[in-house]
Formats: structure tokens, sequence, C-alpha cells
């Protein structure tokens, strides 16, 4: 799909979406839950549609009305099963040592993209227990059971390894320790886990910096429940802010975990003049914090290695698509400088490189710009209404 941006000043009340990763997270842990449970604001992104088939695929009922989220598991999980996961890397990375805890045979499927992601971590696991781990173009065949005890992971790539343990490990009739080797990236993430698994009577605690200890033989606890407003999403309509729009952003909670809520104090210190931003714990904010570091003043972005494996190479790819709005880049193996820039129209189509957090960030220069995305369905993975809600709020959009 292309989408026509016309710039404009953007004006009006925000309401920030769902939070895609506390969705995954409180899906799976009522599914992991005998009996009923309902979560309330549920989006209907790609990504968690991922998780409600994969959901469905090992036994557990799920019905979605509206944004409300219905879950019934009455116990009787597959023994074999296909798991669609679309391309949500969050959805694959839980799902394969939640079907191992379970003792499910399955096979993953998804894009291309998506299984050029690492895997690695729980490859090894797999052959240092004996698991069998089948990796073949778009699909996984894993077959075996996990075993309770100490797990060394990196979460260097992902926390995602760390996060699908955590939910499998306390179905498991002994405890176990996960060890991280090495520095504990996006470890915002790992405490949502941690704390959505909280509140379904699960136990998972720090140790130290580097460990986490999980009870074995614990039972999780059916819940209601609703899901939080999303900072990563929202960080999309702060930074039209700063381009000259006056939106007033609600639905957010002041004492949220989500790592990405940092964005709003990163925007407030590029605002201020160039600065420098390490973003080891918040990679996905990397193409907005481009888009308006060029717009704005400069700025130097560090921990950006793992940009890499993301839906796209999004350092080269944010390089590549800002050109063309007359912005520099230096893009080095952990390291970004986007140089201060004067604005200008594209002449030619961005192309979002099917990476939600592309189209979105440059969207957000458009406001100034204008401008053209092609591929701009590619926001349906993690925000469906994402173009929706600038017209809301007075940006001319046209999708052809």
């Amino acid at each position: 799909m292309l989408t026509k941006i016309f710039a404009g000043k953007a004006k009006g009340e925000f309401i920030a979406p769902p939070s895609k990763s506390m969705a995954h997270r409180y899906l799976i842990c009522s599914a992991l839950a005998d009996g009923k449970g309902t979560i309330e604001n549920v989006s209907h992104s790609n990504d968690i549609l991922a998780t409600i088939d994969c959901l469905k695929s090992i036994g557990v009922d799920v019905s979605v009305r509206r944004r409300k989220a219905s879950i019934d598991n009455r116990g009787n999980f597959n023994t074999q099963c296909t798991l669609q996961c679309r391309e949500s890397g969050s959805t694959l990375r839980f799902f394969i040592p939640i079907c191992l805890a379970l003792g499910i045979e399955a096979t993953f499927k998804g894009s291309e993209r998506l299984f050029a992601r690492p895997l690695d971590v729980y490859e090894k696991i797999c052959r240092e227990n004996g698991i069998v781990f089948e990796k073949s173009g778009q699909e996984l065949h894993v077959c075996g059971k996990l075993k309770p005890g100490k797990y060394v992971i990196s979460s260097e790539v992902s926390s995602q390894f760390a996060s699908g343990l955590l939910f499998s490990l306390p179905l498991l009739k002994e405890d176990s320790e996960i060890v991280f080797d090495g520095r504990v990236n996006s470890r915002s993430y790992i405490d949502m886990t941690i704390s959505a698994l909280k509140d379904f009577g699960i136990n998972a605690n720090w140790t130290s910096e580097s460990s986490i200890a999980v009870s074995g033989n614990q039972k999780y606890q059916q819940r209601q429940c609703r899901i939080e407003g999303d900072y990563s999403n929202a960080a999309f309509f702060e930074a039209m802010n700063y381009l000259g729009s006056e939106i007033t952003i609600t639905g957010l909670r002041e004492d949220s975990i989500q790592g990405d809520r940092v964005a709003f104090d990163f925007f407030k210190k590029m605002n201020e003049g160039y600065c420098e931003l390490d973003i080891s714990d918040c990679p996905d904010l990397a193409p907005v914090l481009m888009a308006l570091g060029g717009a704005l003043n400069g700025v130097k972005l560090t921990g950006t290695s793992r940009l890499k494996v993301k839906e796209s190479n999004r350092g080269e790819v944010m390089k590549q698509e800002l050109e063309k709005f007359g912005i520099t880049c230096d893009v080095r193996d952990d390291t970004i400088t986007v140089n201060k820039s004067q604005l200008k129209t594209p002449k030619k189509a961005i192309d979002s490189h099917n990476d939600h957090r592309i189209a979105m960030a440059t969207a957000t220069l458009m406001t100034v710009t204008g401008g053209e995305i092609e591929g701009s369905q590619a926001v349906d993975k993690s925000f469906p209404g994402f173009f929706e809600e600038m017209e809301k709020l007075g940006i001319g959009v046209q999708n052809f």
C-alpha cells in the first residue's frame, strides 16, 4: 500500500494504544493458568494476532471481541501442533520453550525475515539437552522436554530468550536459574515479564545483576486484567510535538516499567541540543530518535548493534530513507550519529522495508515535509490504526 501524507499541524488528544509487549505477556500467562480469564484493552495488531493464533494451536480457547480477550484453558494441551508466528519475534521466541516445557512437538512457521533473526540461544539449549531442533528455511521443528536446571544465556541479542524461559521454567517440577553471560540488554523487557508473571501468581526474582531464580512446580493463577497504554507507539506522536504539532497524549501509566517510556525524556534532551543517548535498553526507539535527531540538533546513539537483527537492518535502512529528507547519518557497529539537517520533501517515496517502525518514524517527519510511504501497511504489525490517528489529529492522509 502507498500512503501519501500532507504536511500539517497535528492537534488534539491522542489516546495511547494498548501495549503490545504487555499484551503478549498477559495473554500467555492467562493461557497457562487453569480456567477462564479476561484481558481488556487488547490490540488487534498482527503480532498479537500471531500470539493468539499460537495459543489456539496449543489447545487454549481464545476469543477476542472488540478489545476484550476471553481465555479458557481446560488443561488439555495438544501433543503436536503447528504454530503460525507470522513476523512476530516475540511470539516465536516465547513459544519455543513453552512448547518444550509442556512436552508439545511443535512446528513453527513464519516469514523469511523472522527466521533470519537469531535463534542460536535456544538451538544451543536444545543441543545440550538432547532436544530436537531442526530449522529449515521458514520453518522450525522442535521435539523434546525442557528440564529444570541452570541456563546460561546471552541477552546481548534479545531479551526475548530470557522471557521465553521465564514463562516456561515455573512449569517444571524443580527449581531453575537463568544466568546471563555478559551485559543484560533490554532489562526492562525482562522486568515486564517478571511483573506479568507476578500478576498471575508466579515468582521469579533477580538474585544478582546477572541471575534470576525461578522456583519450579508453580501454577499460574487465573485473573482478569487490563493492558496499559504503549509508550513505544505513543513516542511517534510525542515526536510530532517537537516538530510543531500540539498533541495531548493520554492513556499512559506514569509508573509504567516499560523501558520505552524513556523516549519522552530523550526528546527533551534532544530539543535542548546535540546529545549522546544509550539505547541498549530501548533499541526499538532508534528509528524515531534518528528521525527527530536529524530534524532537531543532531544526536549520537550508542548501544545500536542489535538493530541489524530487527524487522529490518534498522540503522542502515533509516540512514537510507533519511537521506531522502536531506538527513545524513554515520552508521557503525554499535553507534549511530545523525547530523542536524535542513529537512526537505522527499522526491521519491519512502520505502518502509516492511518495518513498522521505519514507516511510523518517517511519517512523523512528513508532518513537516509531506511525502509518500511505500509499503505503509507495515504498521499493522504493531499499530494498525496509526494513519487513522494522524487523520483524526488533522493531518491529511491518502491511501492508494
